[in-house]
């Protein structure tokens, strides 16, 4: 017996949250699928360096959550025209057997007159273009496996925010694997909606399985909003939790001239940091280096470090608000 779970919210940290609550404390004895949707999302999987894998700027600038998940594999950019499935059930054999959950989804999708196929590791495809990556998370003889469903997905804005920026970045992480890209729906019914879909994957997963629909309780959204709250909101999760890593970046501005910075970062926290480049300013910038280590590669945190420094004073003619766009980029 399979119980289905509709997510309430389109929030991803919240969503995220969610999963791990169904994972880890829902009975047992029941297998569970689960459809839920973020809005303007990257997450990034448990191994990969955060910063490694978006384009900081652009996320920043279009309001692009962030947001670290349980199971390994590559980045992926969640909207509303992208659809999220996830299956939740024993695995006695601890194998990352993909396939078991896509052919499902495969099956759902021949249905509707769409042919998708299982490729590579983890993807699946239409006329040879990835619609779909997912990922496994496996814990005490059970396994959570999950996926995207690209429906009606901003492509554009999918490629941007997934971009790596110009910056040399040397990561111990996984790098992802960028590749070509289709929504679902005009491979099927170029009217239906998103919201037509979920109704569509959702009567066919019950017509071949039997299966019941759950309904969360006030104590169960109790405790994910507790989860969402401790864990997956917190910049230390999502960004801190990155692999040791170097970075250079570096910025030519007019009036100032070239500025290049080396930071090495462990845990989120600048380890090391140094400043080159053919400016012109009065003091020693081993003393601004100073009074950043330590600190959490976090604009909030370094903007409050930062406050009584007049970074004038280190980079003629450079603003902190400047300083601090070469930083975060």
């Amino acid at each position: 017996m399979m119980r289905y779970i509709l997510s309430p919210s389109t929030n991803c940290y919240w969503n995220l949250a969610l999963e791990q609550y169904v994972f880890d404390n829902l009975d047992t004895d029941y297998g569970y699928f689960m459809l839920w949707q973020n809005d303007n999302t990257i997450v990034v999987g448990k191994h990969q360096n955060t910063a490694a894998e978006i384009n900081a700027e652009y996320v920043k600038e279009n309001d692009i959550k962030v947001v670290r998940r349980l199971s390994g594999g590559g980045a992926v950019y969640h909207d509303l025209g992208n659809l999220n499935y996830t299956f939740i059930d024993d695995n006695p054999d601890d194998t990352f057997d993909f396939a078991r959950f896509c052919n499902p989804v495969v099956k759902a999708l021949a249905s509707l007159g769409a042919n998708a196929e299982i490729t590579g590791r983890n993807d699946m495809t239409l006329d040879g273009k990835k619609f779909s990556g997912n990922a496994m998370y496996k814990k005490k003889g059970r396994v959570m496996h999950h996926g995207t469903l690209m429906f009606d997905s901003n492509l554009d804005i999918l490629t941007n925010a997934l971009k790596v920026s110009k910056d040399k970045i040397e990561s111990k992480g996984i790098k992802s694997i960028r590749s070509r890209v289709t929504n679902i729906k005009p491979h099927i019914n170029d009217d239906l909606t998103v919201q037509d879909f979920i109704v569509a994957l959702r009567d066919f997963m019950f017509s071949e399985n039997e299966m019941e629909v759950y309904e969360l309780t006030d104590e169960d959204i109790k405790n994910v909003d507790k989860l969402y709250e401790e864990v997956y909101s917190k910049w230390e999760w999502n960004y801190g939790a990155s692999p040791k890593y170097s970075v250079m970046k570096e910025r030519r501005i007019e009036g100032f001239g070239k500025l290049e910075v080396y930071m090495d970062v462990k845990s989120g926290k600048i380890e090391d940091i140094s400043f080159y480049g053919d400016y012109f300013g009065n003091g020693d910038s081993s003393v601004l280096a100073e009074i950043m280590k330590g600190k959490n590669l976090e604009e909030t945190e370094l903007r409050t470090a930062l406050k009584d420094v007049d970074i004038r004073h280190y980079f003629n003619n450079l603003s902190l608000d400047q300083f601090m766009s070469i930083i975060m980029e």
